[in-house]
């Protein structure tokens, strides 16, 4: 049986449109995996230390038969060798960065994969797509929906639909 994975899409270098479109397209011919649902784009402030340009943000939802570390793997494929992502600076400035949100109701942490993403339940640019797509998906350790976590948040975090 297939699992269901949210995956977030950012691109803040380039033609961020082309980027999206691009990595939805890549992330589409991924083996045993075909896209359920996609977000509309996001123009989005970055969030983190590092000044720089804005986002354009996505959640799409893949149906898979990839175990999460194997998905990681072709997500992170996609990073470098299609977008050409060189991690130089934390939190900087990329072309396409690909972070699995859910997979399934799995909790997993292990040094190169946590699951749920362990920040998205304070970031706007990852809520706000998400909701549209999934909004009673539950948090697995927090018990709470995506469109309550959304609505805790506290005002700001600029997240425009484009």
């Amino acid at each position: 049986m297939d699992s269901a994975a949210y995956v977030c899409l950012g691109s803040n270098l380039g033609d961020r449109e082309l980027n999206l479109l691009r990595a939805v397209a890549e992330i589409g011919r991924i083996p045993g995996s075909r896209i359920t649902a996609l977000s509309g784009f996001y123009d989005t402030e970055p969030v983190g230390p590092v000044p720089q340009d804005n986002f354009l943000n996505a959640v799409l939802r893949l149906e898979t038969c990839l175990e999460p570390h194997h998905l990681l793997a072709e997500l992170q494929r996609i990073e470098t060798d299609v977008f050409r992502r060189v991690r130089t600076i934390a939190q900087g400035p990329r072309t396409m960065d690909l972070d699995i949100l859910f997979y399934d109701d799995m909790i997993l942490e292990d040094a190169d994969l946590t699951i749920p993403h362990p920040r998205l339940h304070e970031r706007r640019f990852v809520l706000v797509p998400l909701a549209e797509i999934a909004p009673d998906h539950i948090h697995p350790t927090l018990h709470v929906t995506v469109a309550e976590l959304l609505g805790n948040l506290p005002p700001g975090g600029g997240v425009t639909k484009v």
